[in-house]
């Protein structure tokens, strides 16, 4: 039996876990508890485990394949040696501020769009992992929506409407949106756009989800303007 405890944060989602170390290794009874806490809660919060660069990725590895995501597109220096972790911070590969004007944080701007990770790419992320290595002393928070809660809360009348619909998600969508436009044919196409459903479900819980989020840039076959509007909405 999995030693894996678990707290409710939230009265729709999210659960602070204790009991184990994630600096070693997993046993499988820890993992399939951790994912089945993942199905029911979402968002699990561990607490004061600092980990290595190389212990993150072990224990990432217990979940799947890893992927390095728009990197395939972004090939720049980083201060992270393994492709695999993404820096989340303002600080360039030098350790210094980045400018505000550098990709660097336009990549953080367009974090701060409402997103699902990976939804650009088939298949898509299983699970994203955050690891805070430097707390700011203020802002720097990350937010969570449960979008199988937001499926439920859906008036009937919407329910209906998005049953058959499809979106288009595309990796450099929210980079376009925020003006940055530069991109070579070649970048384009890298990550060719994936197509979900509005009303998709989450294999985990088998519950429904509204599956829309930035990454989402058109409904397919509805004329662009209307189906950028009704995403945003």
């Amino acid at each position: 039996m999995s030693s894996l405890q678990l707290k409710p944060i939230h009265p729709v989602f999210g659960a602070e876990a204790s009991g184990l170390d994630l600096t070693r290794p997993l046993a499988a009874e820890d993992v399939r508890a951790i994912n089945a806490a993942m199905n029911e809660h979402a968002v699990l919060v561990f607490r004061g485990q600092p980990l290595t660069a190389q212990q993150q990725l072990d224990f990432a590895r217990h979940f799947g394949p890893l992927d390095i995501g728009l990197k395939r597109v972004f090939k720049r220096p980083e201060r992270l040696e393994d492709e695999r972790l993404i820096d989340i911070s303002n600080v360039d590969a030098q350790g210094k501020i980045a400018r505000r004007d550098s990709p660097k944080n336009l990549s953080n701007f367009a974090n701060q769009l409402w997103h699902s990770d990976s939804s650009f790419m088939n298949p898509r992320a299983a699970y994203s992992m955050l690891h805070c290595v430097i707390t700011p002393s203020w802002g720097g928070n990350t937010e969570f929506a449960d979008l199988r809660h937001a499926y439920d809360t859906l008036d009937e009348r919407t329910k209906a409407e998005i049953e058959d619909l499809q979106a288009e998600h595309f990796a450099l969508h929210t980079r376009i949106l925020l003006g940055d436009d530069a991109y070579t044919d070649d970048q384009k196409k890298e990550i060719p756009p994936a197509v979900w459903p509005l009303a998709d479900t989450h294999p985990g819980s088998g519950r429904k989800v509204l599956f829309v989020g930035v990454h989402a840039r058109e409904v397919i076959g509805w004329p662009i303007a209307e189906g950028r509007m009704y995403l945003s909405d």
